[in-house]
């Protein structure tokens, strides 16, 4: 078995050979990794522009105390009004500045007296303008390739004028449970030894989750032959297949020998963690295979840990769960001699983070219940030891 850091990096420099891109309209955008770099093409604003609803002067003429208002300039005309010495314009937010105007006085600062305003308070010269290029200028990147979209690149590019956009496709995953004793929703129990099957549907909402599509291909037997039926039709309608149980030591651990079988490279197979060491990561071509343990938290831990980087990874996405450093509230105890993920409640107080175990049980990589809460992945490394109240550890956040 490799030690997870080396894992982790074999997936990090994994390579698409021919990513996947889509043309989609700008508002079904959100969500989906740009393909391309935005450029700006105009500078942002034009031309200078009123910030505030004021009156556009000349400076200098501040000092007269009294000015006359030669016209008005409202929000989309095209004003050819200059301003002279000893006259103003009265100028809404997102006005052109009228030529000859070097300042805009708020309308907080004056008092209107007949045709004239008379000011109360001075501003400085430039005052209140917008200049030429201060939200962008144009040939400026604005947004990156390899950025997701969200509500504020659809601002910036609806004031490009960009209506489509070019994205990366997001890949599509199969999700295929395989154990004679699963069953599915709604499935009648018929003997003690069946068990509700939640790896095929927790995963499923990882995916979504992280921004794949998923296929549900549901429970399967252990049975060889079926398993190999299914994991080749999903490698054709997938990009990344992942399946739970089957990859461990049993004489009914099939999926592990499928793999190989069906002419995948395997990347890895085995690596020192706790929960997952089964773990299984193959490719064939550009898809890609991750044989998960059976155990419910175990697979739900080895897919943020292997398959959300992969899903992000067809889509040149940067990572979307992060470390952060976090004091310790309650002890903890190092139990195995891995890398280990271990459930624990997290919470921020005034700007620090935090973790303890209240709830969280101790025993198999069953236990998906723990899970459940303001939950995030206490991570240790092989080296590390138990820790004490106070020590600061690094804590996996994924939501």
């Amino acid at each position: 078995m490799i030690h997870f850091d080396q894992s982790i990096d074999m997936i990090n420099n994994l390579e698409i050979n021919n990513y996947k891109t889509k043309t989609i309209p700008l508002m079904q955008a959100q969500g989906y990794v740009l393909a391309e770099d935005i450029i700006a093409d105009h500078n942002s604003p034009e031309f200078p522009t009123s910030a505030m609803d004021g009156y556009a002067i000349i400076h200098d003429d501040i000092a007269m105390g009294k000015v006359k208002i030669a016209s008005i300039n409202p929000a989309g005309s095209a004003l050819k009004d200059e301003v002279i010495g000893g006259t103003c314009i009265k100028t809404f937010t997102g006005s052109l500045m009228p030529h000859g105007a070097d300042t805009l006085i708020p309308i907080e600062n004056v008092e209107v007296d007949g045709s004239y305003i008379v000011i109360k308070d001075e501003v400085p010269q430039g005052f209140s303008i917008r200049a030429v290029g201060e939200n962008y200028a144009k040939g400026q990147k604005l947004i990156s390739k390899g950025t997701k979209i969200d509500f504020p690149q659809i601002g910036v590019m609806a004031s490009l004028n960009i209506s489509n956009v070019t994205v990366y496709e997001k890949p599509i995953v199969a999700v295929i449970s395989t154990g004679s004793e699963l069953l599915a929703l709604g499935e009648e129990q018929t003997n003690n030894a069946q068990i509700r099957s939640s790896n095929n549907y927790i995963l499923e909402a990882i995916v979504n989750k992280y921004d794949g599509i998923s296929l549900q291909k549901g429970c399967i037997k252990d049975d060889k032959e079926s398993i190999t039926k299914e994991i080749s039709l999903a490698l054709e309608e997938a990009d990344i297949v992942v399946t739970t149980g089957g990859v461990s030591v049993g004489d009914f651990d099939f999926v592990k020998d499928v793999i190989r079988e069906l002419g995948c490279d395997v990347i890895f197979k085995g690596v020192r963690i706790k929960p997952g060491q089964h773990i299984m990561v193959a490719r064939k071509g550009d898809k890609f295979i991750i044989g998960l343990p059976g155990f419910a938290y175990s697979s739900t831990v080895t897919a943020l840990l292997y398959l959300v980087p992969l899903i992000e990874k067809f889509q040149c996405g940067t990572s979307t769960l992060h470390k952060v450093r976090a004091k310790l509230k309650a002890p903890f105890v190092k139990r195995a001699k891995k890398a280990e993920f271990t459930a624990c409640n997290i919470s921020l107080m005034q700007g620090k983070y935090y973790v303890d175990f209240k709830d969280k049980k101790i025993g198999t990589s069953a236990i998906l219940t723990n899970m459940l809460g303001n939950v995030a992945l206490l991570v240790t490394s092989e080296d590390d030891s138990s820790k004490e109240v106070g020590d600061k550890v690094n804590v996996l956040i994924f939501d």
